[in-house]
């Protein structure tokens, strides 16, 4: 039987310059796996690389041959020495291969647990791997297996749920405040990256108006135009803080972009409709003092780290769960792995010709009541006889060492073709 490895390296173990160094392309992984794929050693590849961890997972006839051949087919190919990376690889072998594969998958291996890209890029480099042809019988089974766990996780644990980025706290924030985002007016004060994400989540929870004030104006409307909402320059922002339920900033400025007074004075035209400012920025842009003003509330990133901290702690006891499922799907990916043995294979098919041959054998002697015992017999060892000559050269074909190829692909036609799982 082929084994399943894994190498790879990951945020965990290799500092961002090793990992750019390493990282492939779109171009890159679709020359690799052509490579791999002639590569006499390794059987099946399927690459994946992303900006957090590069892996390459095979099945090969001999394990440590194909580790020892990806290390260096990486070396190779990225033109680096492998003394300059080798240090931050990490291998799997076997069930750890599998266990390895599952966990990444469902994010339990991820810089932020939970996360859901991971699945996704996954599947991407699956799909690669197909329309390469270099991904075969049992990468395939164990990657339709992997998907299907991940999924089993996401809907059985709650290692999805609650906010772990400042940007999707800040929304959570506001949907405790309001219940329900819907149809809230927004401002963003700030364009930058923080704010693009935050605006995606606000999208998500359909908020209504998206009013953008940022002090370069062209990168406001920019970011507007993204959303279909509304830029405003700097000095409006004040003017148009009458209109909106919530501001969320997160500028680079050093000093309070809002303050005291400008809020005081604005909240006269809102008829003590409730406003809330959710600060994501350091230095904080909103004055803390407008906490002081009836129906003004502000949250700034300490409140809002809180909330992360909480929800991380929240995923890491769901991970636990996540973990004994991926144990269970281990076991049940070992099953079948087991089943693409010869000895078993063969067992199973004579198993169930024998029985077949033996519920028509009954049926027919059933109403032959007339014949001898010494007939009867004669009928039996005819029916045995038959039985072995039709599984003669099945079973001597699946004893020949490699089934004239991969061994592994025989083996699984044949459990599919008689049904025997």
């Amino acid at each position: 039987m082929r084994d399943i490895v894994l190498i790879g390296l990951n945020h965990k173990t290799a500092s961002v310059d090793v990992r750019e160094c390493i990282a492939f392309t779109t171009e890159e992984t679709e020359r690799a796996l052509k490579a791999l794929g002639a590569h006499p050693a390794i059987g099946e590849s399927v690459l994946f690389s992303t900006c957090n961890r590069i892996e390459l997972l095979m099945a090969a006839d001999e394990g440590l041959s194909a580790i020892s051949a990806a290390k260096q087919f990486l070396a190779t190919f990225k033109d680096v020495p492998l003394s300059q990376f080798e240090s931050s690889l990490y291998q799997y072998v076997g069930e750890d291969a599998v266990r390895h594969t599952f966990q990444v998958a469902a994010s339990l291996d991820s810089m932020v647990v939970g996360e859901p890209q991971i699945l996704g890029q996954m599947k991407e480099a699956y799909r690669k791997a197909t329309l390469e042809k270099t991904s075969g019988v049992i990468l395939n089974k164990l990657l339709h297996r992997t998907f299907f766990v991940a999924k089993k996780v996401r809907t059985e644990t709650g290692i999805g749920d609650h906010a772990v980025s400042i940007s999707y706290a800040a929304i959570e924030l506001g949907k405790k405040i309001f219940g329900d985002l819907a149809g809230k007016r927004v401002m963003l004060i700030g364009a930058g990256e923080m704010a693009e994400l935050a605006v995606e989540h606000l999208i998500r929870n359909r908020v209504g108006a998206i009013t953008v004030a940022n002090r370069t104006f062209a990168r406001g409307v920019e970011l507007a135009e993204r959303f279909s909402g509304q830029a405003i320059k700097f000095e409006e922002i004040v003017d148009f803080i009458k209109d909106v339920d919530i501001v969320i900033s997160s500028t680079g400025a050093t000093g309070y972009v809002l303050r005291r007074e400008q809020i005081k004075d604005a909240m006269r035209n809102r008829r003590n409709r409730s406003l809330f400012f959710i600060d994501i920025a350091v230095p904080r842009d909103i004055d803390p003092a407008i906490n002081r003003i009836n129906n003004a509330y502000v949250y700034d990133i300490d409140d809002l780290k809180g909330i992360v901290d909480d929800n991380i702690e929240d995923r890491q006891r769901e991970a636990v769960k996540a973990q004994r499922i991926i144990d269970e799907a281990v076991i049940g990916f070992r099953k079948w792995y087991d089943t693409l043995a010869v000895v078993p294979t063969i067992v199973s098919l004579r198993g169930k010709v024998e029985a077949l041959a033996r519920q028509e054998l009954e049926k027919t002697l059933a109403t032959l009541d007339h014949l001898p015992d010494a007939d009867k017999q004669a009928v039996k060892r005819m029916t045995d006889a038959l039985v072995n000559k039709i599984l003669h050269e099945p079973t001597r074909f699946l004893k020949k060492n490699g089934c004239y190829g991969d061994k592994s692909v025989s083996l699984d036609l044949t459990r599919k073709l008689f049904n025997l799982d």
